[in-house]
């Protein structure tokens, strides 16, 4: 009989009332602003499983873990959906970061002209269990990092340019439930470079759940 999965358990109130008052500690300490606050405080009221309430404290201090209500160690999956769909973004001789706790969607869409654009997934939640990034650069470039736990697919051109990315032979902790990123698009005369690290603060796996 398979296990049940302890991020998809339910939380209780008082598993809510721990997190709100970790996010207000937050708040007052100046980690977060208020209107974050405010965001994360809805999302952990509407919060039913310890799986939802991942995000929310993801990245506060690990100190205050204390105060989180436990489950069962396991690594809830970073699938959420329900999430955008489709986004597109231009970077013109600009530049473009997305980082931390935030949800790619389904279909991602960048484009760098003489631009650069820094996208790092370690921490992220996906709108699907494949999200499909198309990032084409010309004459500029994009960085694209992910965690030990994603799938890369590359499929992308490099004219007079790079695109590289990682080999999951190299990445034992992959399994049947890791999301998949596919990567298409071209580089002319820039690079778009795909690379596997560890999340900060000790990577995604070490970083038990404490609710979400």
């Amino acid at each position: 009989m398979e296990a049940q999965d302890p991020s998809r358990l339910r939380i209780s109130d008082s598993d809510r009332h721990k997190v709100a008052e970790v996010l207000r500690e937050a708040a007052g300490d100046g980690r977060i602003d208020l209107e974050e606050l405010d965001q994360r405080l809805e999302a952990t009221y509407a919060a039913r499983t310890y799986g939802d309430l991942v995000p929310i404290t993801l990245d506060l201090p690990i100190e205050k873990a204390e105060n989180l209500p436990v489950q069962p160690a396991a690594i809830p999956s970073p699938v959420v959906p329900g999430g955008p769909t489709e986004e597109r973004h231009l970077a013109i001789l600009s530049g473009l970061e997305r980082k931390g706790v935030w949800t790619v969607p389904a279909h991602l869409t960048v484009t760098c002209f003489m631009g650069g654009a820094d996208l790092d997934l370690r921490r992220a939640q996906f709108a699907a269990r494949e999200v499909v990034l198309t990032v084409n650069a010309v004459m500029g470039g994009a960085d694209i990092k992910v965690n030990p736990h994603t799938h890369v697919i590359m499929e992308g051109t490099g004219i007079m340019g790079a695109f590289s990315g990682p080999s999951d032979k190299t990445a034992p902790e992959l399994d049947q439930n890791s999301p998949i990123v596919r990567v298409r698009g071209f580089a002319l005369m820039g690079g778009v470079d795909v690379s596997r690290r560890p999340a900060p603060g000790g990577g995604s796996s070490e970083r038990r759940l404490r609710s979400r």
